[in-house]
């Protein structure tokens, strides 16, 4: 019989040989490691530029309508004609889809309006809320709302609601249910949706325009993170700001990152805030990371070894200033993602070049694991294939990690290239979910939800060995809508715990905790709630904060 001594021991022993020893900037990975890559689908008729994780546990994916016929067809016969489109005017090939993860099928989805290189974010209710894109598309509205997989919700489009063309922009949820659409190409400004009238209306943004370089950019889909004070922080090229969206103004100026090195499209790094602790009494810590991108200059003169570089920033400090970390692996287009444990997964990317068609090389097909307390990367397994431009990444309810798409040619290419088209859909298993933790994983059995700000509310799970209430937490994450290396309104909040009993009866404990302080913190809408245990999460019970 295991007790509680040995499964803590056998833990930390698993913990111990899945991390990799930072020296000298160079990693050391362990040779056994309990982590899994999983062919999910060979092909979903697409290929996954775009992705959002639903609140009914669905994904939906889409790539841009102008690249001809895809692999998968449109429903009943059903046709899609556009007169503007670039390629071809009569298209009964879907480019979307909704996966089920359950069941590991999907159907396909209309899509009428070009959405290459769009952006999006869910509002309070569950519907996504999917904004701009190219051509007839740039200004489009678009919102899916959830429905059984059996069932026939589809897209729905508002052609020319937003007041400016949206390419290569980012979204972000907002405290009051609103989103704010930040930028897209040769736009220096921002909109809110919805629109307070019948005519939308931008504010101008400067700092988009002074952090442009020319024809390389290099500020596009920057990286924007909603601030427990309501601001937000906004990372284009090398600099980074708090910004008072509701008054437009610079609150604050950070240094830049050190090294000279762009970090937004194309030069596209990625870029994570790390979990929101409300366990304790005192003001919450936030710290934001940069990992990856392209030298300057890297766009134009052809496959540059990548940057291999992360910075760390404090923004709760006093005076922040970046905390440069290296990478094992130089990466581009690199993918991060929050796990349920807080470390930060990086996937997906290529070792030189920056991303755009026939842009990249040397495809980096070994994960990354961080871990933030330890500031230590871990080089995980090698998976099946090179993701690579156009791919993206979703983190899923059972704490696997989803990952399809990489595309970087114009059109699909499946034959006579050195990097096909990929249509395919993979799932990472971190070493968290190997069965040597399952004594001391907890499970979720019944919680209330809905939660409300700062109410107690109670989780009941079981656990075959519950080692002591330190070691437990209970995190809720904010799925995120990914594309082009960011995951936008990705977010972890760590609730205050108030106490954990246990029913003898049943032999079920109850754990009773508070809700997130302010929207703030926690914007409303649905989330993943996780309960973690020694390091080793549950599956999800999806929450709705009002």
């Amino acid at each position: 019989m295991i007790n509680s001594k040995s499964t803590f021991i056998l833990t930390l022993s698993i913990i111990c040989l899945s991390i990799a020893i930072l020296s000298e900037g160079q990693a050391t990975p362990f040779l056994l490691q309990f982590d899994r890559w999983e062919m999910l689908l060979p092909s979903i008729g697409i290929s996954a530029m775009h992705m959002q994780l639903l609140h009914n546990g669905m994904v939906i994916m889409f790539d841009r309508t102008d690249f001809g016929i895809s692999n998968v067809s449109l429903p009943g016969g059903i046709c899609r004609y556009d007169p503007t489109d670039t390629a071809v005017k009569f298209d009964c090939s879907a480019h979307s889809v909704l996966y089920d993860v359950v069941s590991n099928t999907y159907r396909p989805l209309q899509v009428q309006t070009d959405t290459w290189c769009s952006s999006g974010a869910v509002l309070p209710n569950g519907t996504l809320v999917q904004t701009g894109g190219y051509n007839d598309g740039e200004r489009a509205a678009r919102m899916f709302t959830p429905c059984g997989y059996s069932e026939t919700c589809d897209w729905m489009e508002f052609p020319q609601y937003l007041s400016q063309r949206r390419w290569y922009a980012t979204n972000q949820i907002l405290p009051d249910g609103r989103i704010i659409v930040v930028g897209g190409r040769r736009q220096f400004n921002y909109e809110i949706f919805p629109r307070h009238s019948s005519r939308s209306r931008s504010s101008r943004f400067e700092f988009l325009r002074e952090t442009s370089d020319g024809s390389d950019e290099n500020n596009l889909y920057p990286f924007i993170h909603l601030l427990p004070d309501g601001n937000l922080f906004v990372f284009a090229n090398t600099r980074s700001i708090v910004f008072d969206y509701k008054t437009n103004r610079v609150v604050k100026e950070f240094p830049e990152i050190p090294g000279g090195d762009p970090r937004n499209y194309p030069s596209s790094g990625s870029s994570v805030l790390f979990p929101l602790d409300e366990t304790n009494d005192t003001n919450v810590q936030v710290e934001i990371m940069v990992c990856g991108g392209s030298p300057r200059g890297g766009f134009s003169r052809g496959f540059v070894r990548a940057t291999s570089t992360c910075g760390r920033l404090k923004l709760s400090d006093q005076n922040p200033s970046w905390e440069m970390e290296t990478m094992p692996l130089p990466r581009v287009m690199g993918d991060m993602l929050l796990l349920p444990t807080g470390d930060v997964i990086i996937v997906n990317g290529a070792g030189t070049g920056t991303a755009g068609w026939e842009k990249a090389r040397d495809p980096v097909i070994q994960p990354l694991i961080y871990h933030p307390f330890d500031h230590l990367f871990s080089v995980m397994s090698t998976p099946m294939r090179p993701r690579m431009y156009h791919s993206s990444t979703v983190l899923l309810p059972d704490g696997r990690v989803l990952v399809g798409g990489s595309n970087p040619h114009v059109y699909y290419n499946f034959t006579n290239v050195e990097y096909p088209t990929d249509l395919s859909l993979e799932a990472y298993s971190p070493p968290y979910l190997s069965f040597t933790s399952d004594p001391i994983r907890p499970k979720i059995l019944t919680s209330d939800k809905v939660l409300s700000y700062k109410r107690l509310f109670n989780v009941d799970f079981s656990i075959p060995q519950f080692l002591t209430v330190d070691l437990l937490s209970v995190r809720i994450v904010a799925p995120s809508f990914t594309t082009h290396s960011f995951a936008m309104n990705q977010r972890m909040v760590i609730l205050k715990l108030l106490s954990v009993t246990r029913d003898q009866l049943t032999n079920s404990y109850r754990v009773s905790a508070l809700g997130p302080s302010t929207a703030e913190i926690a914007p409303p809408g649905y989330y993943m709630m996780f309960l973690v245990h020694a390091g080793i999460p549950s599956s999800a019970a999806w929450v709705q904060i009002e």
